[in-house]
């Protein structure tokens, strides 16, 4: 089980299978995942890897089939029904990429920010006065009372990030925010994310297809095959200074005390994530350049763990499986009978 070490949310050995048809599908598998209270973290991945599953599981969206999702100290699997429709109208909230998911058209700006706050139980005055607040946080005092369609893209986006933070959530998701805005109206609305992070101390996750995401937020969580594969973090690092006579130096001072160091530059680094098990995932283009199949050696080299291709597989359970799946013959419909059947026959 993970450990809380002060995180703001956990996910433990989180499980998704959802059922379409007689066809099981796995959307989540054993994934862990910590974030600090206050962080700013993006998450990546193919589609159909599984991030969009885990921000629902996170927004209270939908229940995991198992494992713990701990969000402020709270089990979301241990909340009622009510409990969680309370959840996600004042704890979280939701920023989605296509603008009609965000905004009601015929409302305007105003109205639309006022109707999380009515739902919730609010009335008056005083759900006017936030709005207009939130509508001035996004930079947008002079669109009071205009309508989605009145807004440009980045617009909406940002007048659907006031509505999230309409009733003061804890943290916010972000699903593609920025898929449909061009890069400069990109930069715009990640900005106010880092704004909003930095100045309201709020927790912010955004999934993205996005590659250039860590340069906007300081973690980036990869997902692949429903599990955490990796984590890409931002390091700093100092700019080495040109010497007089030509050379560089990273000491940040010289002999007399005087600094060298210019400025400090940053730069990325991608870790490997060991989950709890002691599994890690080896990323596709690593393995079919190296030739691995499913058996790998392993040997400790001093401080490290070298991984190579196994040799002489012929005798290991991987080729047999290889073997009875092409001894295995299809039926009219095209498809294997299941395993069980398949020994039932033969016996």
């Amino acid at each position: 089980m993970a450990t809380s070490n002060g995180a703001f949310l956990i996910c433990d050995d989180l499980y998704k299978i959802f059922k379409v048809a007689d066809i099981e599908v796995m959307a989540l598998q054993g994934l862990d995942l910590t974030v600090k209270r206050g962080e700013l973290v993006g998450v990546v991945g193919a589609s159909g890897s599984g991030k969009t599953t885990l921000m629902n599981v996170l927004g209270g969206l939908t229940r995991p089939s198992a494992g713990q999702v701990i969000i402020d100290g709270k089990n979301l699997l241990k909340l009622s029904t009510r409990e969680l429709t309370a959840y996600r109208q004042v704890e979280v909230g939701f920023v989605w990429q296509q603008g009609s998911r965000n905004l009601i058209p015929y409302l305007s700006a105003l109205d639309n920010i006022k109707l999380p706050m009515t739902l919730a139980g609010g009335a008056g005055k005083q759900n006017e006065v936030r709005a207009r607040e939130l509508m001035d946080l996004v930079d947008l005092s002079h669109r009071y009372d205009h309508k989605p369609l009145q807004l440009s893209g980045g617009e909406q986006q940002r007048v659907a990030i006031a509505v999230a933070l309409a009733n003061e959530p804890k943290l916010l998701l972000a699903d593609e925010p920025t898929g449909e805005l061009d890069s400069d109206t990109s930069d715009q609305v990640y900005e106010l994310f880092k704004r909003l992070n930095r100045d309201l101390g709020l927790t912010i996750c955004i999934v993205s297809h996005d590659p250039l995401i860590a340069q906007h937020v300081g973690r980036v969580v990869a997902i692949r095959d429903g599990k955490l594969a990796s984590e890409t973090v931002k390091r700093r690092r100092p700019h080495p200074k040109s010497l007089p006579d030509g050379s560089v130096s990273t000491r940040p001072q010289d002999e007399g005390g005087t600094s060298i160091t210019e400025s400090w530059d940053e730069h990325f680094e991608e870790l490997i994530v060991l989950d709890s098990a002691g599994r890690l995932q080896i990323p596709k283009q690593y393995r079919e350049q190296l030739g691995f199949e499913n058996r790998v050696e392993m040997e400790v080299t001093g401080e490290s763990i070298l991984i190579r291709p196994a040799k002489n597989l012929d005798d290991t359970s991987s080729q047999g499986e290889i073997q009875l799946e092409r001894e295995i013959p299809v039926d009219e419909m095209g498809s294997r009978p299941r395993l069980l059947d398949l020994l039932r026959r033969k016996s």
